[in-house]
């Protein structure tokens, strides 16, 4: 996989283009190439069986994502120095995507297509991809600021260290300072049957949860030992902490899954309310 490129999906859209942008960008700090990748969705189409693939009709339906494709290394080319080839690939994007997650580094996505319905913050591509991508997956979202620091969500969660160990790495290429924020709303249960007290302490509860971010970093303090690391624990729900913060942040960093997954949920609902609100770009960490 050190070889493996950065995999950016594009359709010809204004928000195809910013997530050429941000992977320009990663391939440049992972001295990674670009693969540039468009779906052809008329090929999934039923229709499709009766075309002829090297017929007229065949390259009519090709144009336009070809012409997205270049399109999209033509603008590469003219910003960066990066390595970059592109192909257009038969079938739905969310389905091409998730194919190539299996051989890429890194997947980066717009927020929504250019086929996106107004009003709707996310698309059904970028929702599908962080739930089923097999790398991680970085989406398009509000304003990219390069001076920024890297924000990571931490829930002390063994599903959350991958989204961790993302994050500080992330920092590191960057030469960025990386903010761990924790939240907590009170005592939290450790399994099944466990009785939460009706009053508690909240200094109690607050020195309980400093404890389990600091736990949740020291590993890879060590492993990262330059990166400079802001520790937040805030009395507050994970969600709107973290979009709040989002907005003083260049990336942040989430586990796909939360501390708590539900059963059949691959996507916890910090991460669904994030897709939808963060102001910054996105990566998103599946578990391993």
């Amino acid at each position: 996989m050190m070889t493996a490129a950065i995999v950016v999906g594009v359709d010809g859209s204004a928000v195809g283009l910013r997530a050429v942008d941000l992977a320009v960008r990663e391939a440049r700090l992972r001295d990674r190439p670009i693969r540039v990748v468009c779906a052809n969705t008329w090929a999934s189409h039923p229709a499709w069986v009766d075309v002829v693939p090297t017929g007229p009709l065949a390259e009519r339906l090709n144009i336009e994502p070809q012409r997205a494709v270049q399109e999209a290394l033509d603008h590469v080319a003219a910003h960066s120095q990066v390595r970059a080839t592109g192909e257009v690939l038969p079938g739905h994007p969310t389905t091409v995507l998730i194919e190539e997650s299996r051989h890429a580094a890194l997947v980066v996505v717009g927020h929504r297509g250019g086929g996106g319905i107004p009003g709707l913050a996310v698309g059904s591509v970028a929702r599908n991809l962080v739930t089923h991508a097999a790398c991680p997956v970085l989406v398009t979202r509000g304003i990219t600021e390069p001076s920024g620091d890297v924000l990571v969500g931490v829930d002390g969660s063994p599903h959350n260290e991958p989204a961790v160990d993302f994050a500080f790495e992330e920092a590191a290429l960057r030469g960025a300072e990386l903010v761990a924020l924790h939240a907590w709303t009170g005592p939290v249960t450790a399994g099944p049957g466990d009785m939460l007290p009706l009053v508690f302490d909240p200094a109690v509860v607050a020195a309980d949860e400093t404890r389990v971010l600091a736990e949740a970093l020291a590993g890879w303090r060590t492993k990262y030992p330059d990166v400079v690391v802001h520790r937040r624990v805030v009395r507050s729900r994970p969600g709107p902490a973290l979009v709040e913060a989002s907005g003083r942040a260049q990336l942040i960093v989430l586990g796909a899954r939360g501390h708590q997954p539900a059963a059949g949920f691959l996507v916890g609902s910090v991460t669904h309310l994030l897709l939808h609100q963060t102001r910054c770009p996105i990566a998103v960490i599946r578990p391993g």
